[in-house]
């Protein structure tokens, strides 16, 4: 179903049409993500890459984007309906499409990145003006400019002018036809507008860094839409790659958050406390577990799935070094619990089940054993604090006396305070004698 460019305008046979969005919610959780399915098409329409508006979704809703441009996929991170994404694309257009003069959808934008302007022309009524460039789209315009139409065409029509003379050629039949031809191309080529385009590039330091961080970003994008479309193995081998070369370079202690984005952008938070344990931990596990504990946070705090993991590779850590971690199960264990990265619930459950996924049965089984004394503790406690709460409630219940009252209508409830014993009249005082 198609739609008015321009939904202010209610006739019905308006000629500037573009298809409706159609938008599909893709994941679950952290990795949740709308896929604009008919971009290309949208954006054809408009007559603008379709880089533009989906980075202009990203802007207002301050979310990520990715583009895959080979695979026609151009998604915004978390879940949008359609028909909001459809409101947000008519200040696209209202800022980016239409022409301030005619309201017509003719317009072509030219990017010049040496003075950061943006220019806009209109092929219905002839307006040129410049464009705000305070929004943030702007910025992402200068970086990746508009392919150039008129290049595009005249290259074509030059294509087309040389087979032309090729066939007059073989024919015999227009030696002179080409060289009237030639005459004509040349003061067209000439004759062109190049007042807008600057073809000799600049080659300060300040110009080359600035070219570097456009590929630079260019080439982020790239791999982030390369990324999250690789199997679940590849992806926790990239995270794993990433947290290993923090560490051999030395910037792992502050490097939490970084870690904890790389993660997200990977869709493998969950699993992230797994590939921690195997690389930060070792057979000095309780001191790691102080020095690394803000890390573990980050993945951990109220994320039981994650918490199960941190359990799996505990496991493989004590596999590593038996020796010295297997008699100190309970006590690692119970260091995790005090740093907020266990919680009771979940140890309860992993003390249930003995697997095999991580360790051998049999050294999970020796594991579970070491850990009994803690889990008893845990329980215990848990128990104790229950019947302290239940005690507290009697007590109080206990000093409430229901009064009755013949003069009062209704029933008062007073708190009596417990007697105390007056003290006897038989005491000596000491200082008296």
């Amino acid at each position: 179903m198609s739609v008015n460019v321009n939904r202010s305008v209610s006739d019905q046979f308006y000629r500037y049409k573009m298809p409706r969005l159609i938008a599909k919610v893709e994941g679950k959780g952290n990795g949740i993500k709308t896929v604009i399915v008919n971009m290309v098409d949208v954006a054809k329409a408009l007559n603008r890459p379709p880089t533009y508006p989906t980075k202009f979704f990203g802007c207002e809703l301050g979310a990520q984007t990715q583009f895959d441009a080979k695979n026609d996929r151009y998604i915004v991170n978390g879940s949008h309906e359609a028909n909001k994404l459809q409101d947000m694309l008519d200040g696209f257009i209202r800022k980016f499409v239409l022409c301030p003069e005619c309201d017509n959808p003719e317009t072509d934008l030219h990017v010049n990145p040496k003075k950061q302007t943006i220019g806009n022309s209109c092929k219905a009524c002839g307006y040129r003006g410049m464009l705000d460039t305070r929004h943030k789209l702007c910025t992402f315009i200068l970086k990746n400019p508009p392919e150039s139409n008129d290049s595009g065409s005249a290259s074509v029509k030059k294509e087309k002018e040389k087979k032309n003379r090729k066939k007059d050629k073989e024919n015999g039949s227009g030696s002179g036809e080409a060289g009237n031809q030639d005459n004509i191309d040349a003061p067209e080529a000439v004759d062109r507008d190049d007042d807008d385009e600057d073809w000799a590039e600049e080659t300060t330091e300040e110009a080359q860094r600035r070219r570097m961080e456009e590929i630079s970003d260019h080439a982020k994008n790239l791999t982030l839409s390369e990324d999250l479309e690789k199997p679940l193995e590849e992806r926790v081998n990239l995270f794993y790659s990433f947290v290993k070369q923090k560490k051999e370079s030395g910037t792992i202690d502050g490097a939490d958050k970084e870690i904890l984005a790389e993660a997200e952008r990977l869709d493998v938070k969950a699993m992230g406390p797994l590939i921690l344990s195997e690389l930060l931990f070792n057979e000095n596990i309780r001191d790691q577990i102080k020095k690394y504990k803000r890390h573990f946070l980050r993945f951990c705090h109220n994320n039981k799935k994650a918490q199960k993991y941190l359990l799996g590779g505990f496991e493989c850590v004590v596999k590593l070094h038996q020796v010295q971690l297997l008699p100190r199960v309970a006590i690692i264990l119970k260091d995790f619990y005090d740093a907020d990265l266990l919680e009771e619930d979940v140890i309860f459950a992993w003390a249930e089940r003995v697997s095999k996924k991580y360790v051998s049965k049999e050294l999970a089984k020796e594991i579970h054993a070491k850990a009994a004394p803690f889990v008893k503790w845990l329980k215990e406690a848990e128990e104790e604090s229950e019947g302290s709460e239940e005690e507290e409630e009697e007590e109080d219940d206990e000093n409430v006396e229901v009064v009755y009252s013949s003069s009062a209508r209704e029933l008062k409830v007073e708190t009596v305070k417990p007697d105390t014993p007056e003290k006897e009249e038989d005491d000596i005082d000491i200082d008296a004698i």
